[in-house]
């Protein structure tokens, strides 16, 4: 399987300069050698927009026209809302139910069209659509221009942090793993990219234990807090992660929880759960990490404010 280069990543650099905030690298007072990458602050609130916006600038101006599909519970659907908007053509978002409604009504506000579907059926109904249709699929992760877009990610924090040492990043689908330890390994090949997930979704972690995907059904995954982490990887982003992440550690629920209450407390950064896992990593599992300067990929920052209220309510649970 043909994987994506670090080429690639610097031409979705360039395709998404203009959409896309280059987010900086931020101190936390709290570790002297962890820096934050808030890509929370993008104007959809989550790296997504990378991606998207990649893989809509590379589509054939005819087949764009026709307007651009996706499944996503939430962060992906409001990226390509984004991007389609900035394109000017039509976007589909299939929803699976129970998706956060902050995340609803926003992709409904970025003009997407938004059908909700049953878990398991998000796939089959999206490509239901492009062929009604004509439009494009953009799916969340398992295509090759929003892996590169994803990588971007990388390619600034290596920019801004050329010594860097170990960069930790949220997996669900595996895109912007994939990304980022493609842009990383190739640019600092002596720095260790690893993968967090949390342990109710430990699907990746089982996966690159066996060497192929295993598919943890909706039962298992939607029992985790960290909704934008419930997703399956690909054999693609298998491909990649395989390739070139250096190992996979897993959070718990009130690990996640803490973590975005510091994050909102100490670092002023609103996180949504699956934004707080890589900084749950750093606080809770630093002795099965590689040590050295780290950077923490913070995805996202969408989320119910019950959830924010929830995790200001246990941040008397994180390590000083």
């Amino acid at each position: 399987m043909e994987l994506i280069s670090i080429d690639d990543v610097r031409a979705a650099a360039d395709d998404v300069a203009g959409t896309v905030l280059r987010t900086p690298l931020l101190r936390t007072a709290w570790d002297d050698e962890l820096w934050l990458k808030p890509e929370s602050l993008q104007p959809v609130g989550s790296f997504k927009l990378r991606g998207a916006t990649h893989a809509v600038a590379r589509l054939d101006p005819a087949t764009r026209s026709r307007g651009v599909v996706t499944h996503s519970s939430g962060n992906h659907g409001q990226a390509l809302a984004y991007a389609a908007r900035t394109f000017g053509v039509p976007c589909t978002v299939v929803v699976p139910e129970g998706a956060p409604q902050v995340k609803v009504a926003r992709m409904r506000g970025l003009g997407a069209d938004v059908r909700l579907v049953p878990p398991a059926r998000r796939l089959a109904e999206a490509e239901r659509i492009v062929a009604e249709t004509g439009g494009a699929l953009v799916p969340p992760f398992d295509h090759p221009a929003v892996i590169a877009g994803q990588g971007t990610v990388g390619l600034e924090i290596v920019a801004d942090l050329p010594d860097v040492d170990v960069v930790l990043v949220p997996v669900g689908g595996g895109g912007l793993g994939s990304g980022v330890a493609t842009a990383v390994k190739a640019l600092r090949p002596t720095a260790a990219v690893i993968g967090v997930e949390p342990a109710l979704a430990a699907d990746a972690q089982e996966s690159l234990a066996v060497g192929e995907v295993v598919v943890w059904d909706v039962e298992r995954t939607y029992r985790t807090c960290a909704d934008g982490l419930r997703t399956n990887l690909s054999a693609l982003t298998l491909a990649h992660l395989r390739e070139r992440l250096d190992g996979i550690v897993t959070v718990t629920e009130d690990e996640i929880m803490v973590a975005a209450g510091r994050l909102l407390r100490d670092a002023r950064l609103v996180a949504e759960p699956s934004g707080a896992v890589a900084t749950a990593a750093r606080l809770f599992h630093r002795d099965e990490l590689p040590a050295g300067r780290t950077v923490a990929v913070v995805s996202g920052g969408n989320a119910d404010p019950a959830v924010l209220a929830a995790a200001l309510g246990v941040l008397g649970g994180a390590p000083a």
